[in-house]
Parts: structure tokens; C-alpha cells; sequence
């Protein structure tokens, strides 16, 4: 009988109270504590995880064409065919170490051509170490006068913006310096050591930056009048109209830049050098040797003139030094 007033006051409860929600009964009654998921329910999560990202994707129908890949842009054109050309004979420079007869490009002209197939705003240059290896005093010049020797190695860091593309490159170098004062022996070293190894990292870009002067053939090295003509041909071939072609130079024209000086010639400069006062063969000595990477392992200059690049420079020091005495 309890039970059945029980309920009866609780349906006339309810009907006393229409608007309460079942909601309402459900917050008022109280609230089991949550259970944490167990062991093996986590483990069959983490296995169908795994199987949904090894799934592959569906394949797309046969007649939607796939995009291609974006093309990482590289070199122009342009910039390919200026670093695959012959190197240009007239920026090879000569000097006589030991008993050898080595070419090279100067520092300068090598950051010329970077500059001109890179652009100004394309590459960048950056020194990560330079470390003085020897450092010793010693005679200088004809007067064997107390200076310094000092020796560097550097290694510098090459960065060619390619299109979208970063190129890098290294080189090692060493530089020597022998002067009577110790900084400036360190200054010349120095810049010495950073000049060689920034022309061995370009090295690798190709003929422009002296790879062709490996080869002791020199098979990728010709004149600028034959790369003229190959170029004048090219023109020819690709206009409507044929362009007339260049008269053949003469033979004047023709000449090696660095030919052999007859001895006549040599013993003339040599005479004229001789001449000078000794303040200002001391500064011929010391320019000659820069000039031309002389190593002070050579103490006589006498023999080194023997082309006509060395005479250029012996005509261009006399002529300064016949202004600065007049």
C-alpha cells in the first residue's frame, strides 16, 4: 500500500507542476562518477588512427590529368650560356714560379665576371675563417732591410641566387705578405688568403671563373675574336638578312696579348730599371712581385721579364716615375 501512494502523490506532483522538463528530473538526480577509458579501448583508438593515415588516398579517375610539379626555376638562359663559354684568353694573366709557367685570373676580374653573370644584387661573399699560420721576421728588398713574413689561410663561403634557387660553394686559400712594416705584412696576407679562396669557390661555376685553366691543354680557352666570330656567325645564321662578314684581322691584330719580348727589348728594360735610384727600385721590386704573385722565394726580378705584359707594366711604372721627377 506504501508503494501505491507513493506513486500516486507522485503523478499528482507532476500535474501540480506542468513546465518542469524531464531535463530537470534528470539534473536533479544524482551523478555517477565519470570512468576513465581503459587500456585496451586507448590501444583500439591508436590502432585505427594508424590504419586511417596509411590508408591511401583514391585514386583519381583516368580522365582528370594530374598537375604537374612546380618547376624550381634555376638559371637563365642566359647566365647558362655565359658560364658554358670558352674562356676569354685576354683575362688570363702568367707568372713564373720556379720553373714553371702558371696562368691565372686576378681577383679582380674574377669578381668582375660574378658581377656581370650573376648580377650585383646575386651573390654574396662571406669569410668563416682566416688564420694567421706563420709569422716570422726577415730581410726585404735589395737592401736587405729587418721586415716581416707573414702567411694566412682563409676559407670563404659563396651564395649564387639561381631563380628560386640558393647555390653555395667553398674555397680555401693562402696568402702571403713581406713587408718592413708588421701590419702591413698582415694586411697583404691577409687580403691575399681571402682573394685566392673566394677564386677557388667561383672556380666551380665554370670556364668565366678559371675551371679552364685546369685543363693543361686549355681546350675551353680561346680569344675573344674567335668568340666574336662564333657569336657574328650565330647572328647570321638566325636573321633574315646575312650580316656581311668581318674583314680578317691583320696580322699585327693577331698578336698574343702575353707574347715573348725579343732580348733586344728585354736587355733595354732591364737597363732602364737598373737606372732608377734606389728608393724607387725598391718600389718597382715590390710592385712587380704584386703585380705579378712573385714569391720572395725568387730574389732576382732580371729573369722574370720575358712577355709583353711585363713590359706594359715596366713602360706604365717608368712613365709615373719620369712625371713624379718632372
Amino acid at each position: 500500500m506504501a508503494i501505491t501512494s507513493t506513486a500516486t502523490n507522485a503523478q499528482a506532483s507532476k500535474s501540480a507542476n506542468p513546465s518542469a522538463s524531464p531535463g530537470a528530473e534528470l539534473s536533479a538526480m544524482p551523478r555517477l562518477p565519470q570512468r576513465h577509458p581503459s587500456a585496451l579501448q586507448l590501444l583500439r583508438e591508436s590502432l585505427q588512427q594508424e590504419g586511417d593515415a596509411t590508408t591511401p588516398a583514391p585514386a583519381a579517375p583516368p580522365h582528370v590529368a594530374a598537375a604537374p610539379a612546380p618547376a624550381v626555376a634555376g638559371f637563365s638562359a642566359r647566365q647558362r650560356e655565359l658560364l658554358a663559354a670558352p674562356l676569354d684568353r685576354a683575362k688570363v694573366r702568367h707568372r713564373e714560379q720556379g720553373r714553371l709557367r702558371v696562368s691565372y685570373l686576378e681577383g679582380w676580374q674574377v669578381i668582375a665576371e660574378a658581377n656581370r653573370i650573376f648580377g650585383f644584387d646575386g651573390w654574396d661573399r662571406l669569410t668563416l675563417n682566416a688564420s694567421c699560420v706563420a709569422e716570422h721576421e726577415r730581410p726585404v728588398g735589395r737592401d736587405r732591410k729587418s721586415g716581416w713574413g707573414v702567411t694566412y689561410t682563409a676559407r670563404v663561403r659563396i651564395v649564387v641566387i639561381a631563380g628560386e634557387r640558393c647555390l653555395i660553394r667553398e674555397g680555401s686559400g693562402a696568402g702571403h705578405g713581406i713587408d718592413l712594416d708588421q701590419g702591413l705584412a698582415h694586411e697583404s696576407a691577409l687580403k691575399e688568403a681571402e682573394t685566392d679562396a673566394t677564386k677557388r669557390a667561383l672556380m666551380s661555376f665554370g670556364n668565366a671563373f678559371g675551371l679552364a685553366l685546369y685543363d693543361k691543354q686549355q681546350r675551353q680557352v680561346s680569344s675573344g675574336r674567335e668568340q666574336q666570330g662564333q657569336s657574328q656567325t650565330q647572328t647570321q645564321t638566325q636573321g633574315k638578312a646575312p650580316v656581311a662578314a668581318a674583314p680578317k684581322p691583320s696580322k699585327q691584330q693577331v698578336e698574343p696579348v702575353d707574347a715573348r719580348l725579343e732580348p733586344a727589348v728585354i736587355t733595354g728594360l732591364q737597363a732602364r730599371i737598373k737606372a732608377l735610384p734606389p728608393a724607387r727600385l725598391e718600389a718597382f721590386s715590390r710592385g712587380f712581385r704584386a703585380a705579378f704573385q712573385v714569391p720572395d722565394a725568387q730574389p732576382s726580378l732580371a729573369r722574370l721579364i720575358t712577355t709583353s705584359a711585363h713590359q706594359r707594366w715596366i713602360e706604365g711604372f717608368l712613365a709615373k716615375v719620369s712625371v713624379t721627377n718632372a
